[in-house]
């Protein structure tokens, strides 16, 4: 979107992301999000929070939004992360995210943003009724990743065009207001770590269709707040077709619901689909669904029972929500208050 060639940045290696506070968590998220979440706090700097700003653009209820913002901060503890290697705070607590993004939206091209298509998705047939934050959320999304100086970004296919959009900002802000003389970028370019095997769960209900907290049908999903006897009764009523497993993934991927749970079992237990396969060609469902639900038991029911206990103390919660948020806007408020200089604001 932008010509410029970017200049090379030179500062430290730093991960974000976040969810929306807007509904319960499920298997899609845990293995597409919470467990790679978990992986890269032992690798790189890591700043997780709960995206509760994105979640305003749409209506959300006030009595509900501090508590679900509660349970996501829950799931990440109980899914393994640690709040002494991560940063895990709520967006709202951190203004640097909401005055960075005004600025952004000042950098930012209007056709840029026309050009999202999640904005389309998203507000459907009616798009003069959605808030201007759903059209704008991008640019948010821009601050939440820049504001840290973020060098790597979690991603999974709906959100690529989005980062290109984060990208695309810091080129233009870096080229516009960057420090004279050859010297590294202000913003580094945020590079993609894509999701792989089951970053993209499907509906237990229908192979066809992501895995969704949207579904009308719990049988859908398998939450991460179930317990043991929800979890194997949601794989044992998962719909399958009367075939037995195939040999080749080429067989495989034109069973949706059996190559669905193929890869959960994959996900779940750290092998490729291949790997699942070699020991279940030719075993009905019969075979591999007990086998499934017992994995899925073994992994899942943790989560919940650990995520039910912190819940079950909400103080607990708080101070981890407090301390997080201390601890990004130390992050933060450096890198906003270089912007205010850069850009010329009076007093910075």
């Amino acid at each position: 979107m932008t010509d410029q060639a970017p200049v090379t940045y030179t500062g430290p290696s730093r991960v974000l992301s976040g969810v929306q506070p807007s509904g319960a968590l499920h298997l899609g998220n845990y293995l597409g999000a919470l467990v790679k979440f978990t992986r890269l706090q032992h690798e790189i700097d890591t700043f997780i929070f709960v995206a509760d700003l994105h979640a305003i653009t749409v209506w959300q209820d006030p009595a509900l939004l501090a508590q679900q913002t509660r349970e996501i901060a829950a799931a990440y503890i109980a899914s393994g992360l640690d709040p002494d290697k991560a940063t895990i705070f709520p967006q709202s607590a951190v203004r640097e995210h909401a005055e960075l993004a005004w600025i952004f939206q000042c950098v930012a091209r209007l056709g840029w943003l026309d050009r999202m298509t999640q904005f389309k998705e998203k507000s459907g047939k009616h798009k003069e009724r959605s808030s201007v934050g759903l059209y704008t959320y991008p640019v948010l999304q821009a601050a939440d990743i820049l504001v840290y100086k973020a060098t790597h970004v979690p991603v999974g296919e709906d959100q690529k065009q989005h980062l290109e959009l984060t990208r695309d900002i810091a080129g233009k802000f870096n080229h516009d207001f960057g420090v004279p003389g050859g010297a590294p970028a202000f913003f580094p370019q945020p590079e993609p770590l894509i999701q792989g095997p089951g970053a993209r769960v499907m509906s237990l209900r229908d192979g066809s269709a992501k895995m969704s907290k949207s579904d009308p049908s719990d049988y859908s999903r398998i939450n991460l707040t179930d317990t043991a006897d929800d979890i194997a009764a949601k794989v044992r009523k998962a719909r399958t077709d009367p075939e037995p497993l195939p040999e080749t993934l080429e067989e495989l991927s034109a069973r949706a619901e059996a190559d669905n749970l193929v890869g959960i079992f994959a996900a779940l237990s750290g092998r490729t689909k291949a790997e699942v396969l070699t020991e279940y060609a030719g075993k009905g469902f019969g075979t591999f669904k007990p086998a499934l639900a017992d994995l899925a038991v073994e992994t899942l029911a943790p989560v919940g029972e650990r995520m039910r206990g912190l819940l079950g103390d909400p103080a607990v919660l708080d101070a981890i929500l407090a301390k997080g948020a201390e601890k990004a806007r130390e992050a933060a408020a450096p890198t906003l208050a270089e912007v205010k200089k850069l850009v010329g604001f009076w007093g910075a």
